[in-house]
């Protein structure tokens, strides 16, 4: 099942069934007015959606064509947003670039980040100053719906309803600065964007695994391809991650978990998701950083299909512009 929230003035918009091939939609109103009405009573609403997600793809309902332009993201504002690092050979690299001790890999790294709202797919993206080191950061997320406290990684898993792609924008002059204070982000880390998409993870077929999307996200910077890693090497998967989250408080339905910056250990074959790590890369093998961070007018492209090549988050195309 793949779901939308359109722009219908609202702050947290209505919410669309999407066909498979994204050339339909219908809203979905008699059943949910919206995605975050949708996951507090999930158990209820998930059968009817299924069912007229049936009707949708057999054409036997009434639907308007699918235009992404008319798509916020798939919850505009959320209870809840807090991004893991789940990538080791991100890790590293950020260590490098950023002269940190090495961090313990026993237990999930995580930070509760913006989540009074996120940018729709193709939004221009306004920043205060190029000297800030701006950086797109491609990862994967999922939704969950209540989840109570102290709970397994098993009993987590039960709770994924959606699975999401993200641009979790950085700036990486100001992260060392506020990571030295021991306090957390605030501004280096303005809101992510999310792909106009939510899909159930039953829509990855066998690209859904061990709580991991094993699919490559592939970003291009300014026209040209800057990474292509999987998202399948998580050190921690989204059961743990959730888990983690929860062992001390139980999480609201509409939380958001993300995977932290797709990354592979092969990272010379395959690329980046994020400039911070190419520039690791740099300061690796030719011992000095190259790339650069964006400039106002850069563009950013990210997206992550099926194997056979089939639309399923949409893609995240942005502009960064000056604020």
């Amino acid at each position: 099942m793949m779901l939308t929230t359109i722009d219908d003035g609202s702050p947290d918009g209505a919410l669309a069934l999407v066909s498979r091939d994204h050339g339909r939609r219908c809203l979905v109103a008699d059943i949910a007015r919206t995605l975050q009405a949708a996951l507090e009573q999930w158990p209820a609403v998930e059968p009817l959606l299924r069912a007229r997600a049936a009707q949708l793809e057999r054409r036997e309902i009434a639907a308007e064509p699918f235009d992404p332009a008319e798509a916020l993201a798939p919850l505009p504002r959320a209870w809840q947003w807090l991004d893991g690092s789940a990538y080791e050979s991100h890790g590293e690299l950020m260590q490098k670039v950023f002269g940190l001790d090495p961090i313990s890999r026993e237990r999930p790294l995580m930070y509760q980040g913006v989540s009074d709202q996120f940018l729709a797919w193709d939004d221009d993206v306004p920043l205060p100053d190029e000297k800030d080191g701006i950086d797109f950061e491609g990862e994967f997320g999922v939704i969950v719906d209540a989840v109570p406290m102290g709970a397994s990684p098993q009993e987590a898993a039960r709770h994924i309803r959606l699975i999401v792609q993200i641009n979790d924008w950085s700036l990486r002059a100001i992260a060392p600065v506020e990571m030295r204070t021991g306090f957390g982000w605030i501004q280096a880390k303005p809101p992510c964007s999310v792909a106009p998409v939510a899909v159930t993870p039953d829509e990855l077929g066998g690209a859904w695994r061990n709580g991991r999307v094993a699919l490559p996200l592939l970003v291009d910077w300014n026209g040209e391809r800057f990474g292509a890693a999987n998202g399948e090497a998580m050190s921690f998967g989204f059961p743990e991650l959730i888990a983690h989250a929860a062992r001390t408080r139980r999480l609201v339905a509409g939380t958001i978990i993300g995977s932290g910056t797709v990354s592979n250990d092969n990272y010379r074959e395959v690329g980046s998701s994020c400039i911070a790590e190419r520039r690791g890369i740099e300061l690796l093998d030719q011992g000095e950083v190259r790339t650069p961070f964006m400039k106002f007018g850069d563009r950013v492209r990210m997206e992550a299909r099926l194997p056979d090549g089939a639309p399923l988050f949409g893609a995240i195309d942005q502009t960064v512009v000056k604020g």
